[in-house]
C-alpha cells in the first residue's frame, strides 16, 4: 500500500490578549493546506487567511441569532462521494466532516478488508472542512472497482466507520437510525426528497441525476433497474450528503443516448421503486 505517513492539518495559532481589559481581541491564523503523498513523494501548498473575533467586558460579541445558528450546525455534515471516472484506472472516494477527520487509519484498513488497495491520498483543508480523498484499486486486478455490491460495500463501510468513530455523525445519516447512538430526529419525506431527471450528454451518452432519502442498499438497486432495461453504466458520482443521496450515472443503450421513450421508462422504474411505500412482511 503506497501511503505516506505524512497528513496535514488545519493550522491555527490563536492570539489573545491576556490582560484583563475590556475589549479582548484574537487574531486566529488560518492556513488552507494542500497535501498529496504518495510513493513517489508528497507535495504540499498552504494559504493563509486571517479572521478576527472579539469579546466585550468578558461577553461573546455574538448575537443570539448567530449562536442559534452555530449551535444548529454544530453537527457538520459527512459527506462521502465516490466517483468512477472512465479515464482515472481506479476508483476515487472522497470523505469530509467538517474538521473531525483524523488520518482515517481505521477506515484504509477496513478498505484492505475488502480486498482493495489504497494507491493515493489527498488531503485538502480550507474554510475548516477537512476532505480526505483517496484513489483505490482492487488488489486481485489492480484495477478500478466496477462491481455494484462492492460499491455499495465501500460506501457503507466507510459510513459505519464515521458512525463507529464520530458517533456524533449519526444524527446526520440515515444509517444513523440503526447503528448510531442517536437517530436523526426528521427524516426526509421520500416522495418531496426524489428528483429524477435524464438528459443528453453528447450523442453517445446520457446523465441520469438520482436525488433521494438515502437508505441501504440504494446503489445496487438502481443499477439492477437499469441492468433489467439493457442500459449500460459507463461511469458515475456517488454522493451522500447526510441523509440525502445525490447519484450520477452516465448512461447508454447500445452505444448510443437514451431516446426520449426509453429515458422515460427509466425514470418511471426508478420513481417507483424509490416512492413505493414500505410494506411490513406480515401485513396483508
Amino acid at each position: 500500500m503506497a501511503i505516506a505517513n505524512a497528513f496535514f492539518t488545519c493550522l491555527r495559532s490563536p492570539i489573545s490578549d491576556t490582560d484583563s481589559g475590556v475589549y479582548s481581541p484574537t487574531l486566529v491564523h488560518t492556513s488552507a493546506v494542500f497535501h498529496a503523498f504518495s510513493s513517489s513523494g508528497v507535495v504540499t501548498s498552504r494559504r493563509r487567511m486571517y479572521t478576527v473575533s472579539c469579546t466585550l467586558d468578558s461577553l461573546d460579541s455574538l448575537s443570539p441569532a448567530l449562536k442559534d445558528e452555530q449551535e444548529s450546525v454544530s453537527v457538520p455534515l459527512p459527506v462521502v462521494q465516490i466517483i468512477q471516472d472512465p479515464e482515472c484506472d481506479a476508483t476515487t472516494v472522497e470523505i469530509s466532516f467538517g474538521d473531525r477527520l483524523g488520518l482515517l487509519i481505521d477506515t484504509m484498513k477496513a478498505l484492505k478488508d475488502l480486498g482493495l488497495d489504497v494507491v493515493k491520498g489527498i488531503v485538502t483543508t480550507q474554510d475548516s472542512v477537512k476532505k480526505t480523498k483517496f484513489l483505490i484499486t482492487r488488489l486481485d486486478t489492480g484495477r478500478k472497482v466496477e462491481d455494484p455490491d462492492l460499491l455499495e460495500n465501500i460506501r457503507l463501510t466507510i459510513i459505519n466507520n464515521l458512525i463507529k468513530y464520530h458517533p456524533e455523525s449519526s444524527e446526520r445519516l440515515a444509517m444513523g437510525e440503526t447503528f448510531g447512538i442517536k437517530a436523526p430526529e426528521k427524516k426526509p419525506d421520500v416522495d418531496i426528497a426524489t428528483h429524477i431527471h435524464v438528459k443528453d450528454d453528447g450523442p453517445k451518452r446520457s446523465m441520469l441525476y438520482v436525488e433521494t432519502a438515502d437508505r441501504s442498499g440504494l446503489l445496487i438497486q438502481v443499477v439492477k433497474i437499469m441492468a433489467d432495461i439493457n442500459i449500460d453504466v459507463e461511469s458515475a458520482e456517488i454522493d451522500t450528503e447526510g441523509l440525502i443521496a445525490k447519484d450520477t450515472f452516465y448512461v447508454s443503450y447500445r452505444g448510443a443516448a437514451l431516446n426520449s421513450s426509453l429515458s422515460q421508462v427509466l425514470v418511471n422504474c426508478l420513481r417507483y421503486f424509490l416512492r413505493r411505500p414500505e410494506t411490513d412482511e406480515d401485513s396483508y
